[in-house]
């Protein structure tokens, strides 16, 4: 498939992943690794649900942890955080694009989804 935006001109899927991974390490890779000592992975996906490669890593090392701290099945941990990604994301196009109306009430965090 070819993305056809302004941005990424007439590029495949694929590349305009690796373009978005490399634009985001080049904003950020150097202050997470010299000024806070962390490591950066971007999460990059798509709106229409795609995610990049190293996103898919990140994901099947979490469902990896979880299973283990679980033991529940790899297969049924993968499924939980993949259902909770998309359900995120819906939460958020659907809050960017109404906008907020009302009070928040039992926000959930990425560590209280992920428990890892």
């Amino acid at each position: 498939a070819v993305v056809s935006t302004q941005s990424t001109g007439t590029q495949g899927i694929s590349e305009t992943y690796i373009t978005h991974v490399k634009e985001k390490k080049t904003g950020y890779l150097h202050r997470v690794l010299e000024v806070e000592g962390g490591i950066f992975t971007p999460l990059v996906m798509s709106t229409t649900g795609g995610i990049g490669k190293e996103f898919s890593s990140v994901i099947r090392r979490l469902a990896e942890l979880k299973a283990e701290k679980t033991r529940n099945s790899y297969s049924e941990c993968i499924r939980f955080i993949r259902l909770k990604l998309s359900f995120s994301m819906v939460r958020c196009v659907t809050l960017s694009l109404r906008g907020y109306c009302g009070s928040v009430r039992g926000e959930t965090t990425t560590s209280d989804i992920y428990n890892v």
